[in-house]
């Protein structure tokens, strides 16, 4: 049985990787700092498979590496507006906490490594249909970061340590780590409590989507290829026929609330405007996506309506981590001694 390590395991994907490895026989060590509460893992920790590492990617030791067959990065602050709010922390992190990391996996003989990138480093596309092989057009910090990440952990790639690296389209679905600051999960979340969907910027630009499940399952894939077949590759994460204008989606929602209005906002400040091709991955992998937006939808109409999630203040990484900031700020004003009482 093989062993593998998950950063980013209290996340958004995170959370739902553990499992699908978990149900699919493999033994997973699930590192993260768990911002968001250590209740997202708390359903696997009864399971003789799984293990929770509570550390951070910038300090943990190397032995968290032991006997480890491979580890699958997701750990970064993300996204665009969350990585803004401290520029040193999100460098710190996104880019040299994964290279940290990658390099004490290959000096423990960790063989194979995969990195969570994004396909927001394609930035504003100037063209339809952007293959990995496209120029890169970070307009924000996170992608910035996720492109020097994904520089340095190819030079480490060779024979022995395997490096691959997924730019996944903008996810949506269900996940244990439930966010509503992803647009088809937010315009569903607006539909669901108000009867309104509100679409940015004209909603003309184009974005990738594909399920947080089939990403999941893409890893899956890429671990169990033949190490030559991914070996310092990229894949484009999604599927060719979910790229939408962001208006076709509004659309799509409305469609399931019936009586729900599509009010358009003027400005953006999202400026990310790019149509992707996953033709690769589909070679390469065998991989095609098994949900569509549809799906996402009504997954999550349904968990509203039964109050099975919420849109708290977690929900929304932007706020909750300005939450975290600012609460963090005020004890350390009022602290004496390093004690708060």
């Amino acid at each position: 049985m093989k062993t593998i390590l998950i950063t980013g395991a209290g996340g958004y994907i995170g959370s739902v990787l553990t499992r699908y490895l978990l149900d699919k026989g493999y033994r997973v060590r699930a590192l993260d700092r768990f911002f968001f509460g250590q209740n997202i893992v708390a359903s696997h920790s009864k399971h003789p498979n799984f293990e929770l590492v509570r550390d951070d990617i910038r300090f943990c030791p190397e032995h968290v590496f032991e006997g480890v067959d491979a580890v699958i990065d997701l750990a970064s602050l993300s996204n665009d507006p969350s990585a803004e709010l401290d520029p040193a922390l999100t460098t710190a992190i996104n880019h040299k906490g994964s290279v940290r990391m990658a390099t004490l996996a290959k000096r423990r003989g960790v063989p194979r490594y995969l990195f969570s990138s994004s396909c927001s480093v394609y930035g504003h596309g100037t063209s339809e249909n952007l293959t990995e092989e496209s120029l890169l057009q970070p307009i924000s910090l996170y992608a910035k970061s996720k492109i020097q990440a994904e520089k340095e952990l190819f030079a480490l790639s060779d024979n022995s340590f395997t490096v691959t690296i997924f730019r996944n389209a903008t996810c949506y679905g269900l996940s244990p780590r439930m966010r509503f600051d992803l647009a088809i999960n937010l315009m569903t979340l607006h539909a669901f409590k108000n009867g309104k969907i509100t679409v940015m910027g004209g909603g003309e630009q184009w974005r990738p989507f594909v399920h947080v499940s089939d990403v999941a399952h893409a890893f899956l894939l890429a671990l169990e290829a033949d190490g030559a077949m991914v070996r310092g590759q990229v894949f484009n994460v999604g599927s060719s026929e979910q790229n939408y204008q962001i208006m076709q989606l509004a659309h799509m929602v409305k469609s399931n609330f019936p009586g729900a209005m599509v009010e358009i906002a003027p400005d953006d400040p999202d400026r990310r405007n790019y149509n992707v091709s996953f033709d690769k991955i589909g070679r390469v992998l065998g991989f095609h996506p098994e949900k569509k937006p549809e799906n996402g939808i009504m997954e999550i109409k349904q968990a509203l309506h039964e109050g099975k999630i919420t849109d708290d203040l977690k929900t929304v990484t932007v706020k909750y981590y300005k939450y975290l900031i600012d609460a963090d700020k005020v004890l350390q004003e009022v602290k004496h001694n390093g004690k708060l009482f």
